[in-house]
């Protein structure tokens, strides 16, 4: 959310950064932009023109209080004084009808604007223009040809793509044996890696929200149809982020306990709409996938370092496991609608010759904050308390372990079909070396 006193100061400014996203204004029906103003300026003009002649209403409407009691004292015809009264009063309740409206409709337009980029946020209109910041590791060499994981897991027996289509339909997959525990030790790595290395507090939070939650970090209104409902009205979370940054919905946190770093391993559930025909074989691209998330609430003046650190803490799990990588910074037109600012991790995954993304570390500043009424309050520098401010919330996947689980078995696969297991996940495997 943006704070409309900021933008009605910075109006160009504001205008062009929108036009940064690919918005001009015209998304909202009879509220067109108007030279450099974006079209909610436009309409909060009017609402503010709407309140200055309700305040001329109320102002007439105490004047002729007075001047029909003056009247009546002395005797004198109330009636046109009154007519005018019963005039005003209509008026003046068309006029609060009106305002109390616009303010819902302006709630409506401030709800569907994305984040401003910062200023180091590359131009450009899709993922063509991400900008590659630097790569780590090198791609695999083979001696055979290498196989794409659902080739790996289906002739191990141990990946079912036809079984979960009977279950639940497309876009999901049963896992057996060695690579669900696979699976399940990816998920407990990196949350022992976040917790005990980096700092970060486990959370176990509900799967499910309600309209205030999703809102709150920028799913509701906009991005609905990439979500599932439940029959009750509660939504299915797309990402740990949506509970996780809701903890501190409606609190003041003291400044002394930031930063506040969290994370959760939890399945995550997106309906995928608008992917029809992509990454259709495999388990690239599902409707529901475990990942772990991670979580950050800060200052303002520490969120940049945050967002650098929070990033490394990503890639410290990649490199780990001996994943080659690539970190991206993300263009306008691919950050997402929340973020300032993203970077990509993109791991290399062999049996498709190419990096795919398999982790997103975003800096949302006080975007989500203001949507949550999320606040800190700074430490006492004078005989008065400080004023609260809104926090910055960062999130990024610490990492999605699905795709961790391909680019394992696509990377650490052999000729025979077989996969080894890295060192770092022997532990978690019952100290084996071999998966087939």
């Amino acid at each position: 959310m943006h704070d409309l006193k900021a933008i009605r100061d910075a109006a160009a400014a504001f205008a062009a950064a929108m036009r940064r996203r690919g918005i001009a204004g015209v998304e909202f029906p009879g509220y067109p932009a108007e030279g450099a103003d974006h079209a909610i300026l436009v309409y909060d003009r009017q609402r503010r023109d709407a309140q200055t002649k309700l305040q001329g209403y109320e102002t007439r409407r105490n004047e002729l209080a007075r001047a029909i009691g003056q009247a009546k004292r002395a005797g004198e015809d109330t009636s046109a004084l009154e007519a005018e009264g019963a005039e005003l009063r209509q008026k003046i309740e068309s006029a609060n009808a009106y305002l109390a409206e616009s303010a819902r409709k302006l709630d409506e337009m401030l709800a569907v604007l994305p984040n401003i980029l910062d200023a180091d946020v590359p131009d450009g209109p899709d993922e063509s223009a991400n900008v590659e910041q630097k790569r780590v590791g090198a791609p695999p060499a083979f001696d055979f040809e290498a196989k794409q994981h659902f080739e790996l897991g289906e002739a191990l027996g141990l990946m079912d793509f036809a079984g979960a289509a009977k279950l639940a339909g497309a876009r999901f997959t049963v896992l057996r044996g060695d690579l669900a525990r696979l699976e399940r030790a990816l998920g407990q790595f990196m949350l022992d890696l976040h917790v005990n290395e980096h700092g970060y507090t486990e959370v176990s939070p509900p799967l499910l929200v309600n309209d205030a939650t999703m809102y709150g970090t920028g799913q509701l209104p906009k991005f609905a149809e990439d979500l599932f409902r439940t029959t009750d009205g509660r939504w299915l979370i797309p990402t740990a982020e949506v509970p996780l940054t809701n903890l501190a919905a409606g609190e003041i946190l003291d400044a002394a306990s930031l930063p506040l770093r969290m994370t959760a391993l939890t399945p995550s559930f997106r309906s995928e709409a608008g992917s029809a025909g992509r990454d259709t074989r495999g388990m690239l691209r599902q409707h529901q996938f475990w990942k772990v998330e991670l979580v950050s609430l800060t200052t303002p003046e520490a969120s940049a370092d945050e967002h650098e650190r929070m990033t490394r803490c990503a890639e410290t799990v990649l490199e780990r496991l001996g994943l080659p990588y690539r970190r991206m910074l993300l263009c306008a037109g691919d950050t997402g609608f929340s973020s300032a600012k993203t970077y990509d991790l993109e791991v290399w995954m062999p049996g498709q010759g190419t990096y795919r993304e398999i982790s997103s570390c975003s800096n949302c500043r006080a975007f989500q904050a203001r949507r949550m009424n999320a606040r800190y309050r700074p430490a006492q520098t004078g005989p008065k308390p400080a004023k609260p401010d809104f926090v910055h919330t960062l999130n990024g996947s610490g990492v999605a372990t699905g795709r961790a689980l391909i680019a394992v078995m696509e990377t650490y696969q052999n000729a025979d079909g077989s996969i080894t297991i890295p060192d770092a996940l022997r532990p978690y495997m019952g100290g084996r070396a071999r998966i087939g």
